[in-house]
């Protein structure tokens, strides 16, 4: 009997989400150069042809991955920040938010955006650009809820909002690489109460 040829393409089992979760897990863990599209094709249960087919490149997989981080584990930031809620409370509940979330068990530790492509070769150029935007993106929310909160006189008019924001900003990133080099839930609070010990009274 002749022996039966494989199909081509991806799996009829094929589940994108649970093969788009799996991929940004590896991404998140190892960042964008570090993780070739063979790991890739072998954590998402696909041939490399196939995630090819599916995705496109490893580019735009990774993007996928990344929309998926924001609205799923990263999406903490945002919903903080929209809720009606004193200004220094939203920054509050952000820190500690950010050491619940940099520190959970079963994920890799750290955020996803602040680790990764911060040193790139010049092939990835636009990923690390992305990437750049995505942190300034973050800086500008931060800024906007600070200056909202200026107007509803919650901060004295004379509170510089865009230092207030980028130092906001830095403690946030710099909790990152703590988790990233072990740093434990209860210290990461630690910093992040310090940190609010800066704020303008």
């Amino acid at each position: 009997m002749a022996e039966r040829k494989r199909p081509r393409g991806r799996p009829r089992c094929f589940d994108r989400d649970t093969a788009l979760e799996a991929a940004m897990m590896l991404f998140w863990d190892r960042g964008y150069e570090a993780t070739s599209m063979d790991d890739l094709a072998e954590v998402m249960g696909l041939s490399p042809s196939s995630v090819y087919a599916c995705f496109g490149n490893k580019e735009k997989l990774y993007e996928a991955a990344l929309d998926r981080y924001l609205e799923g584990p990263g999406s903490y930031v945002a919903r903080i920040l929209a809720e009606d809620i004193p200004v220094r409370t939203a920054f509050e509940r952000l820190f500690e938010a950010a050491a619940r979330e940099l520190t959970r068990e079963g994920r890799p530790a750290g955020c996803m955006v602040a680790t990764a492509a911060t040193h790139c070769s010049p092939a990835a150029s636009s990923v690390r650009a992305a990437l750049a935007e995505m942190r300034a993106d973050h800086v500008e929310q931060f800024e906007a809820r600070i200056r909202r909160g200026i107007a509803a006189g919650e901060l004295p008019a004379e509170t510089d909002a865009a230092a207030l924001a980028r130092f906001l900003a830095t403690v946030l990133q710099g909790l990152t690489v703590q988790a990233r080099d072990g740093a434990s839930r209860a210290e990461l609070q630690a910093i992040g109460r310090l940190a609010m010990r800066c704020w303008p009274a």
